[in-house]
C-alpha cells in the first residue's frame, strides 16, 4: 500500500534546511533560494500569518533554462496577482481566504538527479502543499515515483507524449491529440506525404514521434529519416545533410532547449528553406525564436495552443501585465501560459477547499482541483475530472518577420484530452473515481473515441 502523505503549514525555514539546500545548491554549480517566499518574492512579513507554501521547481540554468525560465516568470505573476487581488484573481481578495501563498523556489539546473532530490526535500523538509514544476518528461518521470510514493501533487504544464495518468499529477499541457493529431493532417496536406523527423534524444522526444510517425502513415505519408541528438547539441550538419539526402516534403522537430537555435540557424545557412521543406515543430515557441532571431524562423510552423497573437481580451491583459513586470522586449509562448494557467487551477482548488471549511492537504486539493475551469489567455480551458489533463485548445502558427505567429488553424473550442495515442492504443483511456482511491485507472474502452470539446457552461 503506497505510504498517505498529509503535508503540513509552517511559517519559515530553519537554517539547518536552508543549509541542505545551498550544499546541494553549491556541489551542483547551481542556485537553489529557499527562503522566504523565494528569490523574487518579499520577506515572511509581507505575507501574513499562516501562508501556503507551495513549490516552484523549474530550471533556470542549464540547457533547458531558455525556455523554463520563463515558465518560473509566468508562475511568479500568476501568485504575485492572486497574493495582491490583481490580474484574473480581482475580485477574491488578497491571498486564498485571507491566506497568502509563500512560494518556496528551487532550480535543478536542467539535471534530472536534482528534479528527484528537490522535490523530496520539498515535500519532506519545506512541507509544501503542492509543487509547480518541470519541463521535460524527463524530469517528470525524474520526480513521478516521489510524488506518488508520498501522495503529494504535482502540477505539470508542459506539451507531453502521454500514455501516463497519474493520481498525483495535474498535466496543464497538450496531450498528443491537442497537438499531434491535427498538425500531421495539416503537414500532408500543404506539404506533402514525406516526413524527416528530428528530435533531443530522451523521451519526450521519442514517443512523440513514434505518435506522429502512426498518425502520418495512417492517412498515407511516410517517415524518410529519424533522427536524434544528444539534449543540449548544437552541432546539426551531419542530420542536415541526411535531410538533404532524404528529400522530404518537411520536417518535424522534437528538438528542446539549446538545440532548437542552432538547428534552426544551420539549416537556413545550409541552404534549406521554409518555402521548400518546412519545419513543423512542437517544442519551438516565441522564446527560442527571440533567442535564434526571427529571420531563421520566418515561414516554419509550430502546433501548440497558444500563441502570443492569440486575438482574446484575456490574452491582451496577460500580455500586457508579463510585459510590465519582466519587461517590454519580453515573449510570451504557450508553455509559460500552461504554467500561468495550472496556478489559478490549484488557487481556484484552494479556496474552494478554504470556502468550504476543509483543510489544505493532497486528498482535499486534488478533488478540487477536478473540474476547474479559468478564462486563460488562449481562450475557456477546463480541468478533465476523470483523467486529471487539461481541455485545451490547438492551434497551427506560421511564423513570420516579427517573430509572431500568425495563426493558420485552430479548433473552434478547447479539445478534450486523451492521454493515451487512440491510433496507437484506440479505446484506451483514463478515468478516475471520485474520490480519487489512487488504483488503476486505465480502461480499454473498445470504442473509437470522437473529437470532443469544450461547451461554455
Amino acid at each position: 500500500m503506497t505510504k498517505k502523505y498529509k503535508s503540513t503549514l509552517s511559517n519559515g525555514i530553519s537554517r539547518r534546511k536552508f543549509i541542505k539546500y545551498s550544499s546541494l545548491a553549491v556541489g551542483s554549480g547551481i542556485l537553489a533560494s529557499c527562503t522566504g517566499g523565494g528569490t523574487s518574492s518579499t520577506g515572511d512579513e509581507e505575507l501574513g500569518e499562516n501562508p501556503i507554501k507551495v513549490g516552484v521547481m523549474y530550471s533556470t540554468t542549464g540547457s533547458i533554462a531558455i525556455v523554463e525560465k520563463s515558465l518560473q516568470d509566468a508562475t511568479f505573476l500568476a501568485l504575485e496577482q492572486i497574493n495582491t487581488n490583481t490580474g484574473p484573481w480581482e475580485g477574491n481578495g488578497e491571498g486564498i481566504e485571507g491566506r497568502k501563498i509563500q512560494k518556496v523556489v528551487v532550480n535543478p539546473n536542467s539535471d534530472w538527479d536534482l528534479y528527484n532530490q528537490m522535490s523530496k526535500r520539498l515535500i519532506d523538509e519545506d512541507q509544501v502543499v503542492c509543487v509547480l514544476g518541470c519541463y521535460t518528461s524527463a524530469s517528470r518521470k525524474s520526480v513521478l515515483p516521489v510524488f506518488e510514493e508520498k501522495d503529494s501533487l504535482l502540477y505539470y504544464p508542459v506539451y507531453y507524449e502521454g500514455n501516463e495518468c497519474s493520481s498525483n499529477v495535474f498535466y496543464t499541457g497538450a496531450a498528443p491529440n491537442q497537438q499531434i493529431t491535427d498538425s500531421i493532417p495539416y503537414c500532408k496536406e500543404n506539404f506533402g506525404s514525406k516526413g524527416f523527423f528530428v528530435g533531443s534524444d530522451y523521451i519526450y522526444p521519442k514517443e512523440s514521434n513514434r505518435i506522429a510517425k502512426a498518425e502520418l502513415e495512417k492517412i498515407g505519408g511516410q517517415v524518410v529519416g529519424d533522427e536524434y541528438s544528444p539534449l543540449g547539441t548544437t552541432e546539426f550538419i551531419t542530420i542536415i545533410n541526411k535531410i538533404k539526402q532524404a528529400k522530404p516534403d518537411f520536417v518535424l522537430s522534437n528538438l528542446v532547449g539549446d538545440s532548437i537555435p542552432a538547428f534552426y540557424r544551420q539549416y537556413k545557412d545550409a541552404g534549406l528553406t521554409s518555402d521548400k521543406v518546412p519545419i513543423m515543430a512542437y517544442p519551438t515557441t516565441e522564446e527560442e525564436i527571440q533567442a535564434m532571431g526571427s529571420e531563421y524562423a520566418t515561414g516554419h510552423y509550430t502546433s501548440f495552443n497558444y500563441f502570443q497573437s492569440v486575438d482574446t481580451p484575456e490574452n491582451a491583459s496577460f500580455v500586457e501585465q508579463f510585459k510590465a513586470k519582466f519587461g517590454d522586449s519580453r515573449v510570451t509562448n504557450g508553455v509559460m501560459e500552461a504554467a500561468y494557467i495550472q496556478t489559478f487551477f490549484m488557487a481556484q482548488a484552494m479556496q474552494k477547499v478554504l470556502k468550504e471549511g476543509g483543510e489544505l492537504n493532497t486528498q482535499t486539493i486534488r478533488e478540487a482541483t477536478r473540474g476547474q475551469e479559468f478564462s486563460a489567455p488562449q481562450g475557456l480551458v477546463k480541468v478533465d475530472p476523470d483523467n486529471y489533463h487539461a481541455y485545451l485548445y490547438s492551434r497551427i502558427g506560421k511564423w513570420k518577420e516579427d517573430g509572431q505567429a500568425e495563426i493558420v488553424f485552430a479548433t473552434p473550442a478547447a479539445v478534450q484530452p486523451i492521454a493515451w495515442s487512440q491510433t496507437l492504443y484506440p479505446g484506451r483511456v483514463c478515468t478516475r473515481p471520485v474520490p480519487d482511491t489512487r488504483e488503476s485507472p486505465i480502461e480499454e474502452t473498445g470504442k473509437t473515441l470522437e473529437v470532443q470539446y469544450l461547451e461554455k457552461t
